[in-house]
């Protein structure tokens, strides 16, 4: 009896497969040198009726050698704020199988300084990073008119 119940719980239980396809060579990919380098990536993808409308939170994946795996546009918020989870960032990094990763983030203000939640976020997903082995290498604050790298800043 215990056996058939079992069966029957098994056929309810969803099956998760992990599977990482990419359209692009990888002597193709744009590969991240310096914080410039990722900010000019980063303005080239960037929609420009947002980014001095409403915040973004953008995630640049990359290999072992920097190259880049894709861009993940993780949230879209208000003019004030947006939601940076975690949870989603590595769901993204762990998926696409990265070794390091750009949290990105805009200020439709213009104000390139980071706040105290920046800061606070930015800490947050090193420690979550170095749990997982993926290395966040920069936390890039984008504007239409320049960025703020937290790593050129010493913050990281």
């Amino acid at each position: 009896m215990e056996n058939v119940m079992n069966l029957s719980v098994l056929k309810t239980v969803s099956e998760v497969e992990l599977v990482y396809k990419t359209k692009v060579k990888p002597s193709e990919r744009p590969q991240i040198k310096s914080a410039k380098d990722g900010y000019d990536l980063l303005r080239l993808t960037w929609d420009e009726n947002k980014i001095e409308f409403v915040e973004q939170f953008k995630v640049v994946l990359m290999n072992r050698a920097q190259k880049v795996l894709g861009i993940y546009e993780l949230s879209t918020g208000g003019v004030a704020g947006t939601v940076a989870d975690p949870k989603l960032v590595f769901i993204a990094a762990l998926k696409s199988n990265s070794c390091n990763i750009i949290l990105s983030h805009n200020h439709p203000s213009g104000n390139l300084q980071p706040s105290k939640a920046d800061e606070d976020l930015t800490r947050k997903m090193k420690e979550a990073g170095t749990l997982l082995d993926i290395k966040v290498i920069d936390h890039i604050i984008v504007t239409s008119e320049g960025y703020y790298s937290f790593a050129d800043e010493g913050l990281l």
